[in-house]
């Protein structure tokens, strides 16, 4: 929550200062030696009554749709370090594929990955703002056509970095290899092509991912992700249904 509510007054910072003449379209470069002032800010800083008054009701308005109920989880939604299959993980990429299958029946499965999402989900009401906290970037949903080669080289990037968020993908990690690879419950077949769902941050290469780089096809949704994890929430509680994500064995680990 810290994170919007300061990135949103900054924006509105800089809208206020657009308003009050300064152009916004223009550079401003320092003339002559620079000379700088160190200042502390702390609670010694006395608050300007005039400005605050005038971002007031902005921030009134962004607390009250940040702590906007969505939904509710029936449990807490967890994502331990030290498993290769997590609740978290498990609601996250179940809602992506989900809501990309909207746009896509045909996508087969999708993957993010654990250093993606930045909180954990506690039991009880979900609010706007705990889906924001949980991915606070502007990724968007990508749907990549891989060859069964390129799934191969995907599945091992997740065996190597010890289980990531996957839904409708099975595995096995061996060491450090991924066995009985299985997709939508069927052995993956290395001659044919599957959809994956993804965001753009992977897409491009973000977390040293494997196997994305070079997809038969690519398909930009042009939705947020946590807009679609907005969606996915909101659906469950209009059908009367909390999320009670469960751990069902999509990744193991045989040591």
């Amino acid at each position: 929550m810290k994170y919007y509510k300061i990135r949103s007054y900054l924006t509105l910072l800089a809208a206020t200062i657009c308003l009050i003449g300064a152009s916004c379209s223009k550079y401003f470069v320092p003339r002559g030696q620079a000379a700088y002032t160190r200042l502390q800010i702390d609670s010694t800083i006395i608050a300007d009554s005039s400005y605050v008054a005038f971002y007031m009701p902005y921030k009134q308005q962004l607390e009250a749709e940040m702590d906007r109920v969505v939904g509710r989880a029936a449990i807490d939604l967890t994502k331990p370090n030290d498993t290769p299959e997590t609740l978290l993980g498990n609601f996250f990429a179940d809602a992506l594929l989900a809501e990309a299958r909207k746009q896509d029946p045909e996508a087969a499965f999708s993957f993010g990955t654990k250093g993606g999402l930045r909180i954990e989900l506690q039991q009880g009401p979900i609010t706007i703002g705990n889906l924001f906290e949980l991915m606070p970037f502007e990724n968007e949903i990508v749907i990549l056509e891989l060859t069964g080669e390129s799934v191969q080289d995907l599945a091992r990037f997740i065996a190597t970095t010890g289980g990531q968020p996957v839904s409708s993908i099975s595995m096995e990690i061996s060491g450090s290899k991924a066995t009985n690879i299985r997709i939508g419950g069927e052995p993956l077949d290395p001659n044919r092509t599957y959809k994956l769902v993804t965001y753009d941050y992977l897409a491009n290469g973000g977390d040293n991912s494997r196997g994305l780089d070079n997809p038969v096809s690519r398909m930009n949704l042009g939705i947020k992700v946590r807009e679609a994890l907005i969606d996915y929430v909101r659906e469950h509680a209009q059908a009367g249904k909390d999320i009670n994500t469960q751990l069902d064995g999509r990744i193991t680990h045989n040591k």
